[in-house]
């Protein structure tokens, strides 16, 4: 059995047959795939795996050799760790550090505890705002609350992705605002 120790970057990415990305595997399984002939990899990582008799590249993106036919969410898990990623881990309202996430329009008010009603704030900004909704304080969002959509989200979640899974996940550079 190859000694597989887990790095900063031991996650690889799982492609369908149809190169559709599936999901993230630890290195482990990735090489455990390629070994049994389920996958072939497509991209290599940092490193090699060695065995008694082989050597293995460290299996970055892995394409199954068979088609797997996956029923997908239609809808995100909402977390709160989640909802600092798709903030950028900065205040809804004044766009400082995040540490805490906020309901738009509060709980105690008949909110939603939902994508579309949940921003990350900073504890100053939350705390301020208490049970009163932006408008009543004259404040407004920077970006409206909703739920992340795209392959990247479906198949990392909160996740930071791998840039060697680009191509698969259409990452794209966020857009800049013109001045």
């Amino acid at each position: 059995m190859p000694d597989i120790r887990p790095t900063a970057g031991s996650g690889a990415l799982v492609l369908n047959a149809t190169y559709e990305p599936l999901c993230v595997v630890s290195v482990r399984r990735a090489a455990i795939l390629v070994l049994s002939a389920k996958a072939v990899c497509v991209a290599d990582g940092e490193g090699i795996l060695h065995s008694a008799r082989n050597a293995l590249p460290v299996p970055s993106v892995v394409r199954l050799t068979r088609y797997v036919r996956v029923p997908y969410r239609t809808h995100i898990g909402l977390s709160r760790r989640a909802v600092f990623a798709r903030d950028g881990w900065r205040c809804a309202y004044c766009r400082g550090p995040a540490e805490t996430i906020d309901h738009v329009f509060p709980r105690s008010r008949g909110g939603r505890h939902a994508w579309e009603n949940v921003v990350a704030a900073c504890a100053r900004c939350n705390h301020t705002k208490g049970d009163k909704t932006p408008a009543e304080l004259g404040w407004r969002l920077h970006h409206l609350p909703a739920a992340p959509k795209g392959a990247a989200w479906r198949v990392l979640g909160h996740r930071a992705p791998d840039p060697r899974w680009a191509d698969w996940l259409d990452l794209r550079e966020p857009e800049t605002e013109a001045a």
